[in-house]
C-alpha cells in the first residue's frame, strides 16, 4: 500500500467542501468534473433500460450487442477495423489503465508516461512493482514530447509508453508527428502503446488523431477510454477499452476477478450516449462552452502581474506558471484556498516538472471562473505589497 500514490484533486476537494461547512465560500477550480449536468436523452435512455430489466449481472467484457455498437463506434472514429472481441466495458476508466498494466508488465519492467501527467499512471505503476520513467512535457514545446528525450529513455526493461492527448494537467495536445514518431519508437523497440483519450472530444480545433490508427499500431495500443468527460457523466463509472482481442481477453479475467462487470442499464445508455445525434449537439455545446471559459481564463491569468499561462488546446484545464511570483506552487495552492477561498492545485501533484505552475480546471461557470480570478489577483496584489 505504500507504493500508492493519490489523486490530489479529490483531496483538495475534501478540504474545500470542510470550509464551505464552516461557513467560507470558495471558488472550486481544483476538479475536473464537467458542471454541466447528464444530458436528458442520455439519462431517459439508462431509465428505459432500468424497465426494460437490464439490472442483472452481463458478460464480463459487456453485453455482447452494446460491444457490438461500440466497436462500430470506434471503428468509424479511430478509422480502422474494431471488432466486439476488441472492446471492454468496465467501471470507470481508470479499470482500463489497471488491467494493461496488470496484464503486460512485469515487476522491474520499466514503464515511460508523461511528466506532469495524471499522477494515477506512476501510482499504479509503482504499485504493481514496475519502475514509471517520466518524459518531461516542457512549457516552451507548448507540453509536447521531444521524440529524442523519448528515444533516450527507452531501454531493454521498458515495456510500456503512455500518452495523454489532449492532456491532463496541461491541456497540450500531440501532433501528428508526434504520434508518428512515437509509433516509429514502438515498433522499432517491440513495445505497448497506451493511448488515454478521455479528453478527444474536448479540442478547440481539429479532430485530434490517434496513435492506434497508425501503420503496425492496432496491434500494440490500448486506447482507453470513457463516458465521464465529453458526456458529463463522471458518476455513471464507465470506461472503454480498446485492444487487441488477446489482452481484451486478460482484462476480462481480471473484471471477473474484481468487478464482474460493468452496470447493465449504463452499457446499454452508452450506445445512445456515443451515437445519438443529441450527443452529438451536446457534446458540441459543451465543448463550445468549455472554448468560451478557456479564453475567459487565460485572459484574465495573464493580467495578473507573476503569472502567465500558455493557451491549451484541448481539455478542460489551464497550467499557468507562477514561478515569476516567487511563492513556491504548493504553499501558493495552500494560502489561495486558506487566504482566498480558491481551490487549485501545486503543478508538483502531477510531477516534477509542475514545478512553478498551478492546475485550475476551467469546468465552473464563467461568473465563478471570473471570480476566482478577482480572489487570485487580490491575494497576489496584497502578498506583494
Amino acid at each position: 500500500m505504500q507504493r500508492l500514490g493519490t489523486e490530489s484533486a479529490f483531496e483538495v476537494l475534501a478540504q474545500a467542501k470542510r470550509l464551505e461547512a464552516q461557513g467560507r465560500s470558495v471558488v472550486h477550480l481544483e476538479i475536473g468534473e464537467p458542471d454541466f449536468a447528464t444530458p436528458p436523452h442520455i439519462v431517459a435512455a439508462a431509465e428505459a433500460a432500468i424497465e426494460d430489466g437490464y439490472t442483472h449481472y452481463t458478460p464480463a467484457g459487456g453485453i455482447p450487442a452494446v460491444r457490438e455498437g461500440v466497436a462500430a463506434h470506434y471503428a468509424r472514429r479511430l478509422g480502422m477495423d474494431v471488432e466486439p472481441g476488441e472492446v471492454i466495458l468496465t467501471p470507470g476508466s481508470k479499470n482500463i489503465l489497471m488491467f494493461a498494466l496488470m496484464s503486460l508488465v512485469e515487476e522491474g519492467e520499466e514503464v515511460i508516461l508523461p511528466d506532469p501527467g495524471y499522477p494515477i499512471y506512476a501510482s499504479l505503476t509503482s504499485f504493481l512493482g514496475a519502475v514509471p520513467r517520466t518524459l518531461p512535457l516542457r512549457e516552451a514545446n507548448e507540453f509536447r514530447l521531444d521524440p529524442e528525450e523519448l528515444a533516450s529513455l527507452i531501454t531493454s526493461k521498458t515495456r510500456l509508453i503512455i500518452l495523454n492527448t489532449p492532456h491532463n494537467p496541461t491541456g497540450g495536445i500531440l501532433t501528428e508527428d508526434n504520434l508518428k514518431d512515437v509509433a516509429r519508437l514502438a515498433v522499432e523497440h517491440d513495445l505497448w502503446v497506451l493511448a488515454d483519450e478521455i479528453y478527444s472530444q474536448i479540442a478547440y480545433g481539429d479532430a485530434v488523431p490517434s496513435i492506434a490508427s497508425l501503420p503496425g499500431m492496432k496491434e500494440r495500443t490500448i486506447v482507453m477510454d470513457g463516458l465521464s468527460k465529453a458526456y458529463a457523466m463522471c458518476g455513471w463509472r464507465l470506461g472503454i477499452g480498446v485492444a487487441p482481442a488477446e489482452l481484451v481477453r486478460q482484462m476480462e479475467t481480471l473484471m471477473i476477478n474484481s468487478s464482474s462487470c460493468a452496470t447493465a442499464f449504463i452499457q446499454v445508455a452508452t450506445l445512445t450516449a456515443l451515437d445519438s445525434p443529441e450527443s452529438e449537439g451536446s457534446v458540441a455545446r459543451m465543448r463550445e462552452e468549455y472554448q468560451r471559459r478557456r479564453d475567459v481564463v487565460v485572459e484574465g491569468l495573464n493580467q495578473i502581474p507573476g503569472v502567465h499561462c500558455h493557451t491549451p488546446g484541448g481539455a478542460f484545464y489551464v497550467f499557468p506558471n507562477v514561478s515569476a511570483t516567487g511563492i513556491p506552487e504548493r504553499e501558493l495552492a495552500s494560502a489561495l484556498l486558506a487566504e482566498a477561498g480558491v481551490a487549485t492545485l501545486a503543478g508538483t501533484a502531477f510531477g516534477e516538472m509542475g514545478k512553478g505552475f498551478l492546475r485550475l480546471s476551467y469546468a465552473n461557470s464563467i461568473p465563478q471562473l471570473q471570480e476566482g480570478l478577482s480572489r487570485i489577483a487580490r491575494y497576489l496584489e496584497a502578498r506583494a505589497a
